[in-house]
C-alpha cells in the first residue's frame, strides 16, 4: 500500500532513500531554489551520468515559475523528470534505464 505523503519534504526524504538503495554508490543532493529559481529539486549523480528531479507532494500541485522549462531542458540532455507519490514508481523505473541502460536523448 502506497503511504500518502503530507508534505514535499516527507516525500524527497522518503525518495532519497530509494535512490540510495536502487542505484548503489550514487550522491543525490538538492539543490539552492534561491541560487537559479525553478531548478529542480534534486541532482542525482550516478556513475558517469545524472538526472534531475522536480519533487511534488501529489500530482495536483502546483509548479512553479521555470520548473517545467528546466526539466524539458535537462531531459533533453540526460533525464529529468517531475516526480510525485503517483508516479514515483514509473519516473524511477525510467531514471534507472537512462542511468542504468544508456538512454541517449537529442
Amino acid at each position: 500500500m502506497k503511504r500518502k505523503t503530507a508534505r514535499e519534504t516527507d516525500f524527497q526524504a522518503d525518495l532519497k532513500k530509494e535512490i540510495a538503495s536502487r542505484f548503489p554508490g550514487s550522491t543525490v543532493m538538492k539543490t539552492d531554489p534561491n541560487q537559479i529559481q525553478g531548478i529542480p529539486d534534486l541532482l542525482v549523480l550516478y556513475k558517469d551520468r545524472w538526472a534531475l528531479l522536480e519533487c511534488k507532494r501529489n500530482e495536483n500541485a502546483a509548479h512553479q515559475q521555470n520548473q517545467d522549462w528546466y526539466v524539458d531542458y535537462y531531459n533533453q540532455q540526460s533525464f529529468a523528470a517531475v516526480i510525485y507519490p503517483e508516479n514515483k514508481d514509473i519516473v524511477l523505473g525510467e531514471m534507472e534505464k537512462a542511468l542504468k541502460g544508456g538512454r541517449q536523448n537529442g
